[in-house]
This record gives C-alpha cells, structure tokens and sequence, in this order.
C-alpha cells in the first residue's frame, strides 16, 4: 500500500468519524432541559470508545502481523487512534472536549509517566550480583520476594528492581517467556494487593477516607490463596520446562560460577524509601489547589511529582553508569510506555465518561445487574483488564457507596468491622472491588502499568515474549481465570 493510500485512507476515517459524532443536536444535548451542564458520559454513545478499541487492537495485532512497521511507528499509530478521537471530540464539544482532555493529561496522565519514570530510572541503578541460576526453586522464590516487596514499594517498583536479578538468572534458560508471564501475574500486579502504596487503584481509596491498612486485613487472605496457588502452578511448569534443558556450565552463561551474592547502588533503595515517603505525604497533606485553564492541580500532586523527578535525577547523577550498563539499562522501555500509554488516556475517555455516567449512560444495562460481591469483583476485575483500573475501582467504590446509602465521609465508620457503625455489605463490596481491580489487571499487558514495561524489557533482553492475545489465551486465561473463579467460590 503506497503512502498516497494511507493519507486517503486517515483522510477518511476521520470524515466518518467526524460526520458520525457530528449528528443532529449533539451539541444541544451537553444541556439539560434547564440549561445546565450534563455530564458528558451521559450523551456520549457506545460507538465513541471506537478509537481506544483500535488503539488496544493495534497493540494487539501490529507485533503480530506487522512487526518491522510497528517497531519503528508504534508512536505513530498511538497519535493517529489519539487524534482520531480527539479532533471531532474537540470539533463538537469543544470547551468541554478542551478540559476532558487536559483534565485526563494533568492528573492521569502526566503523573503517571513521571511515577513510572522515577522508578524506572532509580531501579535501574540497583544490580543485584552473583551466582544466581535459574532454577525452579531459585525462579520461585525471586517471585515470591517481588510479590512480597511489591505491596510496599508499589508493583512497578518490585517489578524494576526484580525484573533484571530474573533476566539474568534464567540468561540461558530455552523456555523463559513463562517465568515472565508469571512474574506479570504476581509481582506486577497480585503483589500489590494489600497496601495503598502498592497499586494506584487502592491509593485512589485511601484518599477517599478507606484507612490504610484496611486492605491488608481484608484482602490477605485471597491474596495469599491466589499467590500460593500460582506459585505452586509456576513451579510445577517450570520445573517440566527446567528438566527438558541441558544445565547450564555457569550460573549466568558468563564467568562469574564464584562470584558472591551482592548488591551494587544500595542506596537506590533510599531513594525509592523517598518516592513512598512523597506518595504517603501526598496523601495526607491538603495545601489547597490551582487552576490551570479550569483544572484544579492540587499542590500536594505537584510536590510528589517534582520530587520523584528530583530523585530520579539524583539517582542518575550518583549512579555510576556501569551499573547500568550491567543492568543493560536503556530508555526505550519506558520511551515505548510512555508513547502508547498517550494514546490509551486520550481514548480511554469516553469510555470511562460512560462508565461514570452508570445508569444514566450507555452501560446502563451492565452497570444494572451488578449486585452481589462476586458481581463487583468480575466486573470492576474484567474491565480493569482493559481500562485503567484506577478509575475503574473509582467508579465501583462510588457505585458501592450509593447503592448502601453512604457518603463518603462516612466510609471508615462503614468499614470499622466489629463496631455498631460497620456496614457489612459495604465491607463485602469493597472487598471484592479491591481484588478484582488489583488481581486482574493481570489479565492483559495493558491492565497495569508495569505489565507493559516488563514485556518491554523482557523483550529487549531477548526473551520472545507471547503477543497480546497470545498471552491471553496462553497464559492469564487458562491459569489465571481458573484461579479468580476459585477466588470468587471461597470468598465471595
């Protein structure tokens, strides 16, 4: 196909996408009958997520089929999906177009590269040395170790300070797309289940009024269930994969068989202590807010966000770059992240504008016939798996506390369990909102942020990681569905 027919065809598909969202009164709709403001997931139509079903199936589909192309204009597709639903949005809605796309850019989308970045440039000066191979038991226990820290240094900082001890260990591993694939499931999102700092969705609770440790209490039990049951899985497969092999001469194919254990650039460790510390201030300081073009950036963001920026340098002015070169540490991960991840915000909006919208927009149907906990836990857990799952787990929560008649003031009297104020059915949905939005976010590459970098790297070292639907139907489907269905059984 010739670059003359890609231009007619862009040119045309945004004709139709402009001609379709242009219909008769769309403008006249953004009005209630007294001429106030109606939000916009109110009027949007099922049609609009269109762009962010092209985006997903592009991410999906061009490594796939379309390898060379996608690896040199992956950016590219990301700002065609992106502009495609941003212009004849902003062409028809304009002001209230303007500010949902800023609003999404300022406080998801910015924040969240800056987060990403922080850790990824502080992890990345940490090389964990030594005679570590890649054996099931050693495989284990380095995802248990990353499971466990994950919960306390959040999922994308386990998942970069593990990721490359992992990639090393198993250098000369045939078969390791797996211990990836595994490393997906617990340390990049399971792991992160039981404290706030640990995945955005239940620090979005935590500044909604549910006390810090509520989720370490009500949802260790599922997640010591679902994560000794996958690591009993993971061994028992890479333990087959493992007898299939010849052993290794050396512990990482290189001449280091006596090199102690050690690590390199420990007080990397600090500074991640120093992302927590700013994430925890930032969720209890309250100095009041400014407007930019009508979207309130409160002061508290723009201290967590200028500090991890800060330590992110720090890191890599103190960081000797051997160390990096022995982490073979490059840009391109989170260069690659930060790229589609621009073209996800931007389409994702009106899919969540409907989500919010609950009964009154397009979803209505869906959002009528969630009422018991396993409800609440499929489906904030299934689309977690393909939105964000942060305002995903906003939106239940929200749903929960209208359908038991609470404010949100009120939300930790509702979960003080044992006292005359506790709400038990609240408890129950939060529960399984909580796990569902955390738990499966793990079933595709886009349902967490680290999900994406790991493949990224992984991929870089070599590893030949399954496609999008590869890992689907290979890997989150046939093993972790099975145990989400045993989960909902034993729990909810």
């Amino acid at each position: 196909m010739t670059d003359r027919h890609n231009r007619y065809i862009t040119l045309f598909l945004y004709v139709c996408a402009f001609g379709i969202i242009m219909s008769p009164g769309a403008v006249m709709a953004m009005q209630d009958g007294a001429g106030g403001a109606v939000p916009i997931g109110r009027i949007l139509p099922l049609w609009t997520i269109f762009p962010f079903v092209g985006i997903l199936l592009s991410i999906a589909l061009c490594p796939l089929l379309t390898p060379h192309f996608w690896h040199r204009h992956f950016g590219k597709v990301s700002a065609f999906w992106a502009l495609l639903f941003a212009l004849p949005f902003l062409a028809v809605y304009r002001g209230v177009a303007f500010y949902e796309i800023l609003h999404i850019l300022l406080i998801d989308y910015i924040p969240f590269i800056i987060l990403l970045w922080g850790l990824f440039t502080i992890s990345g000066g940490i090389v964990v040395k030594g005679a570590l191979r890649g054996t099931p038991a050693v495989n284990a226990a380095m995802l248990l170790i990353g499971t466990i820290l994950a919960s306390w240094v959040g999922t994308t900082g386990a998942a970069m300070v593990m990721i490359r001890p992992v990639l090393r260990a198993n250098k000369n591993r045939v078969k390791k797309a797996h211990i990836i694939c595994f490393f997906i499931f617990l340390v990049a999102n399971i792991g992160g289940s039981l404290t706030p700092l640990g995945d955005p969705p239940l620090f979005l609770g935590f500044l909604h009024n549910v006390p810090f440790f509520w989720v370490t209490t009500h949802i260790l039990p599922h997640m010591l269930a679902a994560t000794l049951i996958l690591l009993g899985i993971f061994y028992a497969v890479d333990l087959h994969f493992y007898r299939k092999e010849e052993p290794p001469a050396t512990a990482t194919g290189e001449d280091e068989g006596a090199a102690p254990f050690g690590i390199d650039g420990a007080y990397n460790f600090a500074l991640l202590a120093g992302v927590v510390a700013v994430i925890l201030i930032s969720g209890y300081w309250r100095p009041g807010h400014l407007s930019v073009l009508g979207v309130e950036v409160h002061y508290q963001n723009l201290f967590r966000d200028g500090a991890i920026v800060i330590l992110g340098l720090l890191s890599l002015r103190l960081t000797p770059s051997r160390h990096r070169a022995a982490n073979e540490f490059s840009w391109l991960p989170i260069l690659e992240v930060a790229k589609l991840f621009a073209g996800i915000f931007i389409t994702i909006i009106p899919a969540l504008a409907v989500l919010k919208a609950g009964t009154e927009g397009a979803m209505s149907g869906f959002i009528r016939v969630i009422e018991t906990p396993a409800h609440y836990f499929w489906a904030s857990g299934i689309l977690s798996s393909f939105l964000d799952n942060a305002p995903t787990y906003l939106t239940f929560f929200n749903m929960a506390i209208g359908k038991v008649g609470l404010s949100e003031a009120l939300v930790p009297a509702a979960l003080a369990a044992g006292t005359a104020t506790a709400n038990p059915v609240f408890i129950n949905y939060l529960t399984a909102i909580s796990a569902g939005a955390v738990f499966m976010g793990a079933n595709t590459y886009i349902g967490n942020a680290p999900n994406f970098m790991v493949k990224s790297i992984a991929e870089e070292a070599g590893v030949n990681m399954p496609s999008f639907f590869g890992y689907m139907f290979k890997y989150s489907i046939p093993i972790l569905i099975p145990v989400f269905i045993l989960v909902t059984y034993v729990f909810f």
